[in-house]
């Protein structure tokens, strides 16, 4: 894996947790707004819209340089709109991350031809 595709992957995993912590306290703030006086939506709903367009840019650069298929790429879509998902996608995106750092370092040992 080169530098710029290891880059890429280390991008959307740090947007991957601030971005469902965003939603679930939109989530809250949601319920917070109907239930009492407390109003903080519009603030939350910007924070989590910026986490959100940061999270979908680098999953789309993410994608491109790393060849994923259309699944593993769409899997990784999918937990950006699921409320708890980020913290899916950050623990998938560092093993895949540890795992590529185990094959390079392998290769570069000369104990296998991967």
């Amino acid at each position: 894996m080169d530098i710029k595709t290891a880059s890429a992957l280390r991008r959307l995993r740090l947007v991957s947790a601030p971005e469902a912590i965003s939603f679930l306290l939109l989530l809250v703030c949601s319920v917070l707004k109907r239930t009492t006086d407390f109003n903080a939506v519009p603030v939350m709903g910007a924070v989590h819209g910026v986490l959100f367009i940061l999270y979908v840019l680098f999953w789309a650069d993410a994608w491109n340089r790393t060849k994923w298929s259309v699944k593993t790429a769409a899997v990784y879509f999918v937990l950006s709109v699921l409320p708890a998902g980020g913290f899916f996608a950050e623990r998938k995106l560092k093993r895949e991350a540890e795992n590529a750092v185990i094959a390079s370092r392998a290769r570069q040992e000369g104990i296998v031809n991967a």
